[in-house]
């Protein structure tokens, strides 16, 4: 990263809260959220709990689209509203959208392709819905920008990977203002995917436990207004953080399971801190992918162990389930709000040390002094992405 880009607005909702405050501040509190799923049934002898989005949210968008969609603008919408930019001032600029998805619920058209093989003539409908649902092109669309548009599907990486992308269309001067970030919906499709890949947990997750035993699905979406530090010192508006760096590493092991060694996922974190010049001790905590399955937490941890020794860390996911390529940009949100109030909330579900790991998240709320931390992704094909960020100057 040649600069720091500045975070001027950020936009987050999922099962923790409709807003970062709010999903901070249940964080910190302890609670969580799971709950069998609301929006769709299965026929699985065992139920698989998500984290879904507690009531409504605020809908803003104006035509019919993906839930997905609707969700990544609801969270551009509150970025927006943080930043300060008019809109009238951004369409004169250079303003580009980068979103991570991973199917952004394409199969949610279910009853179209069902009644399609019986024979039927189905309305079109659905298909249009989707073609128009591009998360991306949606934000963009909405708000009439005119940068460039891109939609990351590069599977639970991909909110890590659409930001620090984002960023570097900021620092090689393709654009003014980047919206970044990633958003999923909760969906039946990847909800039994998951399950046959036996790697959904019956109970709530716990990451890094000795008792693991899988992940919970979660939904939402996080967004970022990123800049120049120039531009946001030039309109005297308070960065709420700073990307640092961003380092991206793909080992291409294995369809779905992470290298053993954490190949990859060094690779990123190296090209991370090389190119923001931050040295480990430097940092306050690292925000975990965290998923607690087993072959995730135990490659996480022999690399917290080898690069990463003596950082706390935690993983969030026990309080929004694994959101898929929205996790990143979700989580990226998170790590830009703790470092805002100096503190941290425990990693939940954990409880019994697992020996094998040798590895313990923090157990409890914990205080913390430095100004920077780290936020890992890691994904299906062997994708890993990092990002560092720093605290912002909000009072």
């Amino acid at each position: 990263m040649v600069n720091r880009i500045a975070v001027t607005g950020i936009g987050c909702l999922c099962a923790a809260g409709n807003t970062l405050d709010e999903a901070i501040a249940s964080m910190l509190a302890g609670e969580r959220h799971g709950s069998a799923p609301r929006r769709f049934t299965t026929t699985h002898a065992d139920t698989f709990p998500v984290f879904s989005i507690a009531g409504e949210f605020d809908d803003v968008s104006d035509r019919d689209m993906l839930r997905t969609s609707r969700l990544g603008l609801a969270a551009a919408h509150q970025a927006l509203a943080q930043s300060g930019w008019s809109l009238e001032t951004l369409k004169s600029l250079r303003v580009g959208v980068c979103m991570g998805t991973t199917v952004g619920s394409a199969m949610n058209n279910e009853a179209f392709y069902s009644d399609y093989r019986q024979g039927a003539n189905p309305s079109m409908t659905p298909i249009d819905r989707f073609l128009a649902s591009n998360p991306a092109a949606v934000i963009s669309r909405h708000y009439g920008f005119n940068g460039p548009t891109q939609t990351i599907v590069n599977a639970c990486s991909s909110g890590t990977d659409a930001i620090g992308l984002g960023a570097a269309w900021i620092n090689a001067g393709l654009c003014d203002v980047v919206l970044a970030g990633g958003a999923d919906e909760l969906c039946r499709t990847t909800y039994n995917g998951f399950a046959s890949l036996q790697i959904s947990s019956s109970v709530l997750c716990r990451p890094f436990d000795r008792s693991r035993c899988g992940l919970n699905l979660g939904e939402g979406a996080g967004v970022l207004v990123l800049e120049s530090e120039a531009s946001h010192r030039r309109r005297k508006i308070e960065a709420q953080g700073f990307v640092l760096g961003y380092g991206s590493g793909t080992d291409g092991w294995h369809l779905t399971a992470p290298h053993p060694e954490g190949r990859g996922l060094k690779q990123a974190l190296a090209e991370a801190l090389a190119v923001s010049r931050v040295r480990v001790e430097q940092l306050a905590f690292v925000n975990t992918h965290g998923t607690g399955t087993r072959d995730n937490d135990r490659v996480e941890s022999l690399v917290l162990g080898e690069c990463l020794s003596g950082l706390p860390f935690h993983s969030t996911k026990g309080y929004t389930g694994h959101t898929l390529g929205a996790a990143g940009a979700i989580e990226a949100a998170f790590v830009l709000g703790f470092l805002q109030r100096g503190q941290m909330p425990a990693s939940a579900g954990f409880e019994n040390m697992d020996e094998d790991l040798g590895a313990v998240p923090v157990t409890s709320v914990t205080p913390f002094d430095a100004t920077m931390a780290l936020s890992e992704s890691l994904a299906f094909g062997g994708n890993n992405a990092v990002l560092i960020f720093e605290r912002g100057e909000v009072s």
